[in-house]
Order: C-alpha cells, then structure tokens, then sequence
C-alpha cells in the first residue's frame, strides 16, 4: 500500500457542488492524510515544518482545487514557495521528494472545448498546469495526469466524485498505472488507468 496524502484548497468551499462532493467522498476512504488546507491555515501562517513532515511521510501528494485564473488558489502557491524549499525539494542536498508521486485533481468552469487551440482559452487545461509539472521535475518527482471536470458549474458531479474516490483507492492500493498516468494529458472518471491488482 502506499502513503497518500490529500491536500484540499477552495476559499469558497461552501459555495462548491464539485469540490464538495469530492472531499466527502475522499474523506470515507481509510488510510488516507486528509489536509484541507484553508481550514488549518486561513490566514496563510503555514507550518514548514510540520508540512515537511507530512510529505517525507507519503508517497503519493494530491493537490486538489478548482482552477482560479489558469492557476490553483493563492493558497497553494504560498504553501509551495514556503514548503518547497531550496536544501529540501531542490538544489543543494534538496533531494527529499525524489521518486515520490505529484498529482493534481482540478475543476474548471469551462467545458473541454474551450481548452484547445480553437477554444476560448487558447491553451489546453495541462498547459496552464505547467508550473506545477516543471515544479514536480525540479522536485524529482513524477507528475501524474491531472484528474479533471470541466464544466464544473454546471454539472452533476456524482460521477466525477466517485470517480475520484476510485483513484485514490486505486493510489493508496497500488493499482493505478502511474506509466499511464505520466504519460497521459488528463484523466477523468471514465478515463482512470486502474490496474486489476488485488
């Protein structure tokens, strides 16, 4: 089994249907960390060391939000510059999170044609990712597909939770195909590359 650790970020979560309904599915699996990360920082005083800790002690790191500007909520960039520091991610002696597993599970308002070229975002959804991606690599991590639902305003996000459910079951159980899951853009709940290990 691996070490998954779940960090939520969305300042309105109370105004959320998708991002609700996915953290009280993911809050019913057992032996996953489950981090809501406006809850235990709200006015941003993240504890570096304690969020250190927290990630030599998983395998597996989830980033779940809803797209905010073609990026995650300001949250997560703090928690980023603040806990992935120079001597720790990378650089000099930074080598702690090498070989562990970056993922990111993100809603966006707009539907999945408006992610292309042609669309009325000009950039797929992974471009506007790329950040996060690079960030893994500097990290020595591997960035897993993000798992994604577009037109998250306007849909019914049962599917789409449950679908998140699997994942992370498929994650702390070792029978996701990370080798698909790198290699592929974006994931979604029809889309998983779950294994059929036991």
């Amino acid at each position: 089994m691996a070490r998954v650790i779940h960090y939520y970020a969305h300042p309105g979560h109370r105004f959320s249907h998708a991002n609700r309904a996915m953290t009280r599915a993911a809050a019913k699996i057992e032996g996953i960390t489950q981090v809501d990360l406006y809850a235990e920082y709200p006015r941003h005083n993240i504890n570096i060391d304690r969020e250190q800790t927290r990630l030599l002690d998983h395998e597996v790191i989830v980033f779940q939000f809803p797209l905010f500007w073609y990026s995650a909520p300001s949250l997560v960039k703090e928690w980023i510059d603040l806990v992935l520091e120079h001597g720790f991610a990378y650089g000099a002696g930074g080598d702690k999170l090498a070989g562990k597993v970056l993922m990111l599970a993100v809603t966006a308002a707009g539907p999945d044609d408006a992610y292309t070229p042609n669309g009325y975002q000009h950039h797929s959804l992974r471009t506007f990712l790329t950040p996060f991606e690079q960030t893994a690599w500097l990290s020595k991590m591997r960035f897993a597909a993000p798992y994604v639902l577009y037109g998250a305003l306007k849909s019914d996000p049962t599917r789409h939770a449950e679908g998140f459910a699997r994942l992370l079951h498929g994650l702390r159980d070792d029978h996701y195909d990370l080798d698909r899951a790198v290699a592929a853009e974006i994931v979604t709940h029809d889309t998983l590359p779950l294994t059929q290990k036991a």
